[in-house]
């Protein structure tokens, strides 16, 4: 059975046409759109949507891995990359089809392209609504809850491209959902904003790069206000609870063109950051590193921390090409949806290390990689990927916990504290601390007790060096409502290694070599490097005769951290690969094929 809703089309003829005319429009401005801006600029300061003054409530604006009800995407253009993102989908939640026509969606995806019918589609539904363009994730509508968890409402920006069909689309799907809209489109709250440029943590902090400052700034071209970084970050405090001083904005990157900075950068917790990285010296390489830099720097996570760094590769093109010369190829556009990761791919000798690292630094998660560069879905070169066509609604009633993993440590006597952030709308019942020292053995609970400001601790008993525990958080609402973190336990968890003081390790003088796959290898390298502290590391490849044939990585690491080299322009053989600091060195053998 075809379960839709259909949204009238009022209102939104202001260009002269409406949706389905151009669906192949790239996630940046095309020339042609060029002249509509002005026309586009004066519909949106006469058209209010939704409830166009702040909430009259303290706001929390939801981050990408929490519960989601339903995930949205328009049927346009790259029809056979959204069957696969549905194929994957419905596993999880209701997905919202936008559409023209529901029956002849239905039909695709009970065809035998693209991995064959999708027998269940029974979580699908199909909203007969305008659109201009695939880019749902720019022009979708962001989540926010009064007070926390109490309630679930939508918030709308002004899209900043001339597509009126596109801009209204947050309307049409909080009508379709029945869920209240607020919005930034009317004077004196307007603020032009986009998805891809937008990530949060849950907790009030958010990150953009200067894109958001350029386009509300006076040189913006769909700005009605002119304002300056204050005036945007009063907006975003109103709006969306985004912390005075916690929006995180960068410098935008040389060859990014649309200044997206989920093309290269993704929130994967509240303190982990995945990192795209070219090889040294490379493309947007310098620029990205100085705004890491930046951001260890000037600033910390929820928790006062820094940042947890994840580095993964920016695949090249066949022919070894990167932006300007290339597609911006990455890993970090993919998309939380409760249990699953959807990660673009691209070409096997990248995809198997992208993956690799997703899955190690998302233990639990089924990752699915959809192929984003091939020649008749080649999304890509369109300037956008996974992350880009889609768009998550988080649950009405999210039962949010908060925790800062436990790291590493040399204790052996105190048990290990656990507390945890944890609230429900209906209050907590009750939570506990699951642990193991062997996860197919099972996990053992450990209650955890309520304290002041909705926190909840427990402790996980002290064990001996050389143990790796694995834990997970449970929590019940008084609702009956439960919930765990991360989502995917008991399959996901965090985990620790108690160490040994004697091992030697803590006194090391030098960075060590952790771990280089592949070896051999064909092409690329991934070198993790530990106890590199905040040195200057230098990471070489040398030939038989100690002659410097590649430099790796030249500057600063932070523990455990990986860097990337494509040897593909190398001759067969074995090298020598050098990881050197001020304090010390650590050679391996590496095989070239």
């Amino acid at each position: 059975m075809i379960r839709f809703a259909a949204v009238a089309a009022t209102g939104l003829l202001v260009l002269g046409s409406v949706a389905q005319d151009q669906p192949f429009l790239p996630q940046h401005l095309a020339p042609h759109e060029v002249p509509l801006i002005p026309a586009y600029k004066a519909s949106r300061a006469a058209e209010a949507r939704g409830i166009t003054t702040p909430p009259p409530f303290a706001v929390r604006t939801m981050a990408e891995w929490e519960e989601v009800q339903t995930l949205v995407i328009t049927w346009t253009s790259y029809t056979g990359i959204l069957k696969q993102i549905v194929r994957a989908a419905v596993e999880e939640c209701e997905v919202m089809i936008v559409c023209s026509n529901p029956s002849t969606v239905q039909s695709y995806l009970q065809n035998t392209q693209y991995g064959g019918p999708i027998d269940n589609l029974d979580n699908v539904t199909y909203l007969t609504a305008p659109f201009n363009s695939v880019w749902q994730r720019d022009y979708g509508s962001e989540c926010i809850y009064q007070n926390e968890v109490d309630s679930l409402f939508l918030l709308d920006w002004i899209y900043n491209r001339p597509r009126p069909a596109d801009d209204a689309m947050a309307d049409a799907i909080a009508t379709a959902k029945g869920i209240t809209l607020f919005s930034t489109t009317t004077a004196p709250y307007d603020l032009v904003h986009t998805g891809g440029n937008f990530m949060a943590d849950g907790f009030g902090t958010a990150f953009s790069s200067n894109l958001v400052l350029d386009e509300n700034g006076p040189g913006g071209d769909y700005n009605t206000t002119i304002r300056d970084a204050a005036g945007v970050d009063l907006v975003m405090n109103q709006f969306m609870g985004i912390t005075p001083g916690r929006y995180i904005k960068m410098s935008t990157l040389p060859y990014d063109g649309i200044h997206h900075i989920d093309m290269h950068m993704k929130l994967l917790d509240e303190e982990t950051l995945l990192i795209g990285q070219y090889p040294i010296g490379q493309s947007d390489g310098p620029q990205m590193e100085q705004n890491i830099q930046a951001i260890m720097a000037n600033h910390s996570s929820v928790f006062g921390t820094p940042y947890r760094i994840v580095r993964i590769p920016m695949p090249s093109s066949t022919g070894g090409a990167y932006p300007p010369s290339a597609s911006y190829r990455t890993y970090a556009n993919n998309i939380f949806i409760n249990k699953t990761v959807l990660v673009p791919t691209y070409r096997e000798q990248f995809d198997t290390t992208g993956l690799r690292i997703l899955r190690e630094a998302l233990p639990g998660y089924r990752v699915v990689g959809i192929d984003c560069d091939n020649s008749d879905q080649n999304i890509i070169s369109a300037s956008g990927a996974i992350h880009c066509i889609t768009k998550t609604i988080g649950v009405a009633d999210p039962l949010l916990i908060r925790h800062q993993r436990l790291t590493d440590t040399y204790e052996t006597a105190i048990p290990y504290t656990v507390e945890a952030y944890i609230r429900h709308r209906t209050g907590i019942n009750g939570a506990e601390v699951f642990w193991s020292t062997d996860t197919l053995a099972g996990y053992s609970p450990v209650p955890m007790t309520a304290g002041p400001n909705n926190t909840w601790t427990a402790a996980i008993p002290a064990q001996p060096a050389g143990t790796l525990i694995y834990y997970y958080i449970h929590a019940a609402a008084n609702s009956g409502k439960e919930q765990v973190r991360p989502i995917v336990a008991p399959q996901g968890w965090w985990r620790f290694r108690v160490l040994d003081i004697n091992s030697g390790v803590a006194d090391a003088q030098g960075p060590t070599i952790a771990e280089v796959f592949p070896n051999p290898t064909t092409d690329i390298i991934v070198v993790t490097v530990a106890d590199a502290g905040q040195e200057r590391i230098r990471i070489s490849l040398r030939d038989a005769l100690g002659r410097e044939v590649l430099r790796i990585q030249d500057g600063s690491m932070h523990a455990d951290q990986r860097a990337f080299a494509d040897l593909s322009a190398l001759s067969e053989g074995a090298y020598l690969l050098v990881v050197e600091s001020a304090k010390g060195r650590s050679t391996t053998k590496l095989v070239k094929r």
